[in-house]
């Protein structure tokens, strides 16, 4: 038995998931999202990112990125030394693709922030 905290809606319901064989039972869940989340917590963990990267000016040194969509909970730590590897310049704009396809995971890392993107300062957070 593993007992998880829910994190799909802010009830936090304190989940107990039992594996028999192939036979996944999930209790404690309030909704039916809190039994799938269980069941993805258990056979394939997935994450999002949120991170910054080191720009290549002194005035604006960090601009923050995310990855485009959820990656393996196992590859979190590869795909930061990736994100902290990079270094970029300007001009990039909000949701400017920084790493294509980080690791082959089909996913990228990208802008989240346009306060690199050309004219004066550009757009703030």
């Amino acid at each position: 038995m593993k007992q998880i905290v829910c994190t799909v809606c802010p009830n936090g319901c304190a989940l107990k998931v039992e594996r028999d064989g192939e036979e996944i039972k999930v209790s404690g869940n309030k909704c039916k999202r809190g039994e799938n989340f269980a069941v993805s917590e258990l056979i394939k963990p997935m994450r999002t990112i949120c991170s910054t990267v080191k720009t290549n000016r002194a005035d604006i040194p960090v601009v923050p990125v995310r990855v485009s969509s959820e990656i393996p909970k196992e590859k979190i730590f590869a795909v930061m030394n990736e994100i902290n590897s990079v270094t970029v310049s300007a001009p990039l704009k909000r949701g400017d693709t920084v790493i294509e396809n980080v690791l082959g995971l089909g996913v990228d890392v990208i802008a989240t922030s346009g306060i690199l993107s050309a004219g004066k300062g550009g757009e703030t957070i």
